[in-house]
């Protein structure tokens, strides 16, 4: 029963991780749109993190149940407030309904007339067969994530750092629990180091936007600097952040050292993960304008994947090589790709002009 709706749960759940950065695209200018896709991103620290604080107490006094009634309350009252406050933002459908309306108002203050109010999307719509549209609507998720280099490497890079994540939280149990003595409430509050973490990062995000990235729209002579390899440069701070997370949590966790210092180990997991995050989100929304949505389903795809299947493995893994070595060998897969960030940063525009679809340096100037 549980599995079963474990799958129903992600079947109709995943849309929001999937347009989430499309609905904000549709709401904000390219100026301020890494400020509000942040505040949406941000919830890929927070969600795992709230999760163990918010249960950890409750299934500790009222049983495991009261986790699933937690779920329910918090995930009706955003269905409700989606419902009520959240309206329409794709511009085709907006202009589709509006066209709907003007064309009843027509029709109904002069029914004799023959004028036909139409939008481009309907236009658009007629001249391309039902079936084949959706054909490709089903299948350019997957055929954009495969033929585009810089799409499956930015998915197979992030993917791994939510699988690295996933994974890692198997061992809070085995450090928190089985070294460090902490109850099911407690364990909980050890979650608390990546919140703080992303609390501390998220400013200096939004600073450096505000100081680098804007004055780029504002400036005509600087605008053709305003590629979508911006948005790399905070993962080459962010890449080094994880293994270094990884390491100090796995060789400071021992009856001889303070739970706090795993606690700040976890602290520096923060500003990886989210940097990260935000560098690949920013960098396929600005590289694929036009595929937003697909490339972030696509993305949101391969991360729930891994970060579904690693963690399948934890407790062998754990047990056979030790908190310590086994932290060490996902530290160890983390640094692999530490390379990426910089590459795109440097090549990310010649990587471009060999795709048909990644958006050109000449059609963002």
């Amino acid at each position: 029963m549980l599995l079963a709706f474990r799958f129903l749960t992600g079947f109709f759940g995943s849309p929001a991780l999937a347009l989430g950065g499309v609905s904000a695209q549709d709401m904000y200018s390219p100026r301020k749109l890494n400020y509000a896709i942040s505040i949406w991103g941000a919830s890929a620290a927070f969600g795992p993190v709230l999760g163990p604080v918010c249960a950890g107490f409750a299934t500790q006094y009222r049983g495991w149940t009261w986790a699933i009634w937690e779920l329910l309350w918090l995930s009706g009252f955003c269905l409700i407030v989606l419902i009520v406050f959240l309206p329409e933002t794709g511009p085709a459908n907006i202009l589709h309904r509006r066209a709907q309306r003007l064309q009843k108002i027509m029709r109904s203050t002069n029914p004799s007339s023959q004028t036909v109010v139409t939008s481009r999307a309907d236009v658009e719509a007629e001249a391309i067969n039902g079936a084949e549209q959706g054909k490709e609507i089903l299948t350019q998720v997957f055929v954009i994530s495969v033929s585009e280099p810089l799409v499956l490497v930015l998915n197979l890079y992030i993917a791994l750092v939510y699988a690295l994540l996933y994974l890692w939280f198997e061992s809070f149990p085995l450090v928190f629990v089985g070294i460090y003595n902490f109850s099911p409430g407690l364990l909980g509050i050890a979650f608390i180091g990546i919140l703080v973490g992303t609390l501390i990062v998220l400013p200096c995000y939004w600073l450096y936007f505000r100081l680098c990235v804007e004055p780029l729209y504002g400036n005509p002579q600087l605008k053709h600097k305003l590629v979508p390899e911006v948005n790399m440069k905070p993962a080459c701070i962010g890449c080094f952040f994880i293994p270094a997370s990884l390491l100090m949590f796995a060789w400071s966790s021992r009856t001889s050292v303070h739970w706090i210092v795993p606690v700040i180990g976890t602290t520096l997991f923060a500003p990886g993960i989210f940097l990260l995050f935000m560098a690949v989100i920013g960098y396929l929304t600005a590289a694929y304008p036009k595929y937003v949505a697909s490339v972030l389903a696509g993305n949101d795809l391969m991360r729930a994947g891994f970060g579904a299947g690693f963690p399948l493995f934890a407790g062998a893994m754990f047990h056979k090589l030790g908190i310590d070595w086994g932290n060490t060998l996902l530290a160890l897969l983390s640094a692999l790709f530490i390379p990426v960030p910089f590459i795109l940063v440097k090549y990310g525009g010649k990587l471009r002009k060999m795709s048909k679809k990644a958006a050109q340096d000449q059609d963002e100037e």
